[in-house]
């Protein structure tokens, strides 16, 4: 299966290794930043309103890991939501946080709220729409955080490993309402 896909956060980190590896598996990718440098097919600002067409599939992988509560609950939760309620597409998945997964979250902060609340929002009924996530655990840290992995009992994850969850989710049309964990085994820790 392909189609048209598009991956909000698609030109940095894990969007351009997840668009990538789409593009190489026959889909046809379009891309968003809120960059104009980043040469995204869509310029979107979350914050402001905006329009896009309709797809077969969105990867809601646009994410801010530091900034104002406010701000992240908006980026990181509510254009998702926004995504799916306006059916922008009939198959999403979301890209969340393997610690939301966690029995024992080591911190619980304003980022990890967006990624639970996306968490749920994952776990509910979308008539119409098949919504399903990939977690990643540890795969890479934006610029200028400082990250420590913890452990991770079968080793730290690849975008790769990441961008091929995200694939067989949006080939499987019999899927909804999963979660991937691509984590190394960290989220049962």
């Amino acid at each position: 299966m392909s189609g048209t896909v598009l991956v909000t956060g698609g030109t940095v980190r894990l969007g351009l290794a997840i668009a990538s590896h789409l593009r190489e598996k026959g889909w046809k990718v379009f891309t968003t930043s809120h960059r104009p440098e980043a040469s995204a097919d869509y310029l979107v600002d979350f914050r402001q309103r905006w329009e896009l067409p309709k797809f077969d599939a969105v990867v809601n992988n646009a994410a801010i890991f530091t900034g104002s509560p406010a701000e992240m609950m908006l980026v990181n939760y509510l254009a998702p939501k926004r995504i799916i309620e306006e059916q922008i597409a009939p198959n999403i998945v979301n890209i969340l946080d393997s610690r939301v997964l966690s029995r024992h979250p080591a911190k619980v902060d304003a980022y990890f709220e967006t990624k639970a609340r996306l968490l749920d929002l994952t776990l509910r009924h979308h008539p119409g729409t098949r919504v399903n996530a990939v977690a990643p655990g540890p795969v890479l840290a934006p610029v200028g955080v400082a990250e420590k992995a913890g452990p991770t009992p079968f080793g730290r994850p690849t975008p790769e490993a990441v961008a091929a969850a995200v694939r067989f989710l949006l080939e499987t049309p019999f899927v909804s309402g999963c979660v991937v964990p691509v984590d190394g085994g960290q989220h049962l820790l």
